[in-house]
C-alpha cells in the first residue's frame, strides 16, 4: 500500500486503484462492488425522492379527512393506492409525509451526535492524561444509562413532543459511540510526523486537530454517521408508536403504527403492514450503505460484496 501525504494529511491508497485516479473515485470503484450496498443506496434515493416531492406525488392532503370512509378504513385500490386510515385519509399520502419526518429527524439527529461527538472524542484524545480520563469516565456514565429510556425521561419531563425537540434529544443523547470511536482514531493519529510539524511551526492546538486531524480519522466516522441514521428512524418510530414522538394528526411510520393497532382497526392489515415494511426497508437501506461505505473506505478490504 502506497501512502501520499498533502496538506499535512495521510491518505492511504490501494494497491490495486490504477494510476491517476482520485481516492474518491478509488472509494466509489470499492463501494459499486458491493451490491447490496447498491440496492441501500437505491432505496435510499427513491425514498428521499418520495420525501421531497410528496406534494407532487399525491394529490391528497395528509390532514384531509373523507367523512364518508370515517371509520371504515378501504383497502388499496387505484383511487387510494394504499388505501384509508380509519380517519378517511389517504394512506399512501401519509406514508409519504412520514417519509419526511423519518427522513429529517434521522439526519438531523445523527449531525447533532456526529458534530458533538466527534468534537468530545478529538480534545479527549488530543490532550490526553487527566483531560481524557474525565472525559471518557463521563462517556461510560452515559453508556450506563439506556438511551432510549433516556430519551423518553426527558420528553416526559419537558413534555414537548415537538419534532424539533425530538431531533436535538435523540441526538445529544446517542453521540458517545462516535466519541469513542474518534477517541481510538485521534490516539493513533496524535504522534504522527505531521502532527509533529504542524506544533513545530506553531500551529494553534484547535487547528491541528480541525485541519489535521479530523479530515484523517473521518472514514470511520461517515460509516458510523450513515448507521446512526437508521438507528435514529428506528428511535424516532418507537417514540411515536407510544405516543411520545410526532403527534396525530402529523403523519409518522411511528404513530402511523400506533394508531393501527387500535382495536377498531385491526381488521385492516394494511394499516400496520406498510408502515412496518417502510421502517424496515429504510433501515435496512442505510445499513447496507453504512457496511459499503465501512468495507469501500477500509484500504486493506479487498473485492467485498463483489
Amino acid at each position: 500500500m502506497a501512502a501520499m501525504r498533502s496538506a499535512g494529511m495521510d491518505v492511504a491508497f490501494d494497491q490495486e486503484m490504477p494510476p491517476h485516479v482520485s481516492v474518491t473515485a478509488d472509494v466509489w470503484r470499492r463501494f459499486a462492488r458491493n451490491k447490496l450496498a447498491l440496492i441501500g443506496l437505491f432505496l435510499v434515493a427513491v425514498i428521499v425522492f418520495c420525501a421531497v416531492f410528496a406534494r407532487h406525488l399525491s394529490s391528497y392532503d395528509p390532514l384531509a379527512i373523507d367523512m364518508n370512509l370515517v371509520g371504515n378504513p378501504t383497502p388499496p385500490s387505484a383511487q387510494h393506492l394504499f388505501g384509508t386510515d380509519v380517519d378517511g385519509r389517504d394512506y399512501f399520502t401519509r406514508m409519504l409525509f412520514g417519509a419526511r419526518i423519518s427522513l429529517e429527524v434521522g439526519f438531523t439527529a445523527m449531525i447533532i451526535a456526529v458534530t458533538f461527538g466527534t468534537l468530545y472524542g478529538a480534545i479527549a484524545a488530543y490532550y490526553g492524561g487527566w483531560v481524557d480520563s474525565a472525559m471518557m469516565r463521563f462517556v461510560d456514565m452515559m453508556l450506563s444509562f439506556p438511551t432510549f429510556f433516556l430519551i423518553l425521561t426527558v420528553e416526559a419531563l419537558t413534555n414537548n413532543f415537538s419534532i424539533l425537540v425530538i431531533m436535538v434529544v435523540i441526538g445529544m443523547l446517542s453521540w458517545m459511540g462516535v466519541s469513542r470511536l474518534v477517541r481510538g482514531q485521534i490516539l493513533s493519529l496524535r504522534e504522527r510526523e505531521f502532527v509533529s510539524a504542524a506544533r513545530a511551526v506553531g500551529a494553534e492546538d484547535g487547528r491541528i486537530i480541525l485541519r489535521h486531524l479530523l479530515p484523517n480519522a473521518l472514514g470511520p466516522v461517515i460509516v458510523a454517521a450513515t448507521l446512526a441514521i437508521g438507528d435514529n428512524i428506528l428511535t424516532e418510530s418507537a417514540l411515536s408508536y407510544l405516543g411520545l414522538g410526532v403527534q396525530i394528526p402529523t403523519p409518522s411510520w411511528g404513530n402511523s403504527l400506533q394508531k393501527a393497532l387500535d382495536p377498531e382497526v385491526l381488521s385492516a392489515p394494511w394499516l400496520l403492514v406498510i408502515p412496518g415494511l417502510l421502517i424496515v426497508i429504510t433501515v435496512i437501506a442505510f445499513n447496507f450503505i453504512g457496511e459499503g461505505l465501512r468495507d469501500a473506505l477500509d484500504p486493506k478490504t479487498r473485492g467485498s460484496g463483489a
